[in-house]
């Protein structure tokens, strides 16, 4: 038996109600729960209850043995002196509040089945604990709980950003650029990436800004990439010009080049032609996040992110070594990664600290015109029956398994709360 199991018996009402005593035969009546409590001091915050006909208003606190009280250090504790009922599964011993009160006891009595559902979703070996049961889940609760888990998704991502926000004395622009960026990286080089971003202020680029060769100059010097003596490339040797120029008037230090990581990258992926792509990203806008916050739709960013790395990498890869002739442009993919990891959490915060719930609503709608993202993850949902349309949802189910199913919180999951109440663990009517 858990405490967790037992806020939740507690939480929705599913003990006995008939018949209920106090461990010293007082007649109790549960009037209302209260309200769950997840931060310091009792479980259940603003509870009534009738005891020997007298209404009491207050707090209620839950434990396994009414002896937890004591070993919690509660009995020392001011904070739970508004305590005005002891929840309990075993009851061992009598417990007083710090102003020396004795409080009344109730032992929790529920149909067994409860606590064998909830051992048999946390005891499971499967990939999420209901890998079996989720899909007699109807849908109509499958979809209202999945638009929680977008929402929790990007209230997380957003703290992040929020971080860099405040670093960037709240311009929108700059910690708009540094976000991009750090996906221009991808996964493996996220860091170094937003790491040359906040190297050179948006303010430095936006005074080369007719000129693509300096905006390069600036990334792949800052990036330690001009590293290579024996280039003659002559595209080459002017970005080492104009580096040396730039870093002097601005007083720059450039990264270590060993951050950088390139092993078991595609050639697409290396570096240099995701610095070559966001320096003709830069080149190419101007205040990008305004022109997206004025019209946040698929095919209008889309447009905005049609670029290609410059002329010298359609036929390289790497400085001085000659590949077959391709265009470096951003792909599908590409843009949909920018917009599900960069642009969709800067507008959700936006929104947010702005009190524009129409900013936040065009945020998880934009999410909808976005392909399910494919990877190990959404493959195992889709074994597990769960039906996926957008992006909304392949988000919201990264949400899920690693927020709730990888921790076992089946108890706070709207699935694993609908099975655990099922009269069996195998029943069909969740």
């Amino acid at each position: 038996m858990t405490e967790e199991f037992l806020q939740f018996i507690w939480k929705y009402s599913l003990f006995s109600e008939k018949n209920q005593y106090s461990t010293n035969g007082v007649e109790i009546d549960i009037l209302e729960v209260g309200k769950h409590n997840r931060d310091a001091g009792p479980d259940f915050f603003d509870a009534r209850v009738m005891i020997n006909d007298v209404v009491w208003a207050g707090n209620v606190e839950i434990h396994v043995k009414s002896s937890n009280w004591n070993s919690h250090h509660h009995d020392s504790d001011s904070a739970y002196n508004n305590v005005i009922l002891h929840v309990v599964y075993d009851f061992d011993e009598d417990i007083y509040t710090k102003e020396g009160r004795l409080l009344p006891c109730l032992q929790l009595d529920f149909n067994a089945v409860l606590f064998d559902n909830y051992k048999a979703l946390i005891s499971s070996k499967k990939w999420i604990p209901c890998f079996d049961e989720i899909r007699q889940v109807k849908q109509f609760f499958i979809r209202n709980w999945l638009d929680r888990m977008l929402v929790e998704r990007l209230e997380r991502k957003s703290y992040e950003i929020n971080k860099a926000l405040d670093r960037n004395s709240f311009s929108w622009e700059e910690t708009f650029y540094q976000i991009i960026a750090r996906y221009f990286g991808m996964k493996v080089n996220a860091e170094p990436f937003q790491q040359l971003a906040r190297s050179i202020p948006l303010k430095f680029m936006a005074r080369q800004k007719n000129s693509l060769l300096q905006i390069e100059a600036f990334l792949f010097g800052q990036a330690g990439l001009l590293n290579k003596p024996d280039c003659t490339d002559e595209y080459y040797q002017k970005l080492v010009s104009e580096y040396r120029f730039l870093s002097g008037k601005y007083k720059l230090q450039s990264l270590p080049a060993e951050r950088w990581k390139w092993l078991r990258l595609r050639p697409a992926n290396f570096p240099t032609i995701r610095i070559a792509q966001f320096a003709a990203l830069i080149y190419k806008s101007n205040a990008l996040f305004s022109q997206i916050l004025e019209n946040p739709n698929y095919n209008a960013i889309a447009k905005a992110f049609e670029i290609e790395a410059s002329k010298y990498w359609k036929d390289h890869y790497q400085f001085g070594i000659k590949s077959k002739v391709k265009v470096k442009n951003l792909g599908r993919s590409a843009l949909d990664g920018i917009i599900i990891n960069s642009i969709v959490p800067v507008l959700f915060l936006y929104g947010s600290v702005n009190g524009n719930q129409q900013i936040k609503d065009k945020a998880c709608e934009l999410l909808d015109e976005v392909g399910v993202e494919n990877n190990s993850v959404t493959k195992k949902w889709k074994e597990c029956g769960i039906e996926m349309k957008s992006a909304y949802h392949s988000q919201a189910l990264l949400q899920l398994k690693s927020e709730y199913c990888d921790k076992f919180r089946c108890l706070q999951c709207e699935f694993g709360n609908r099975l655990i109440r099922a009269d069996g663990i195998h029943s069909t009517e969740y």
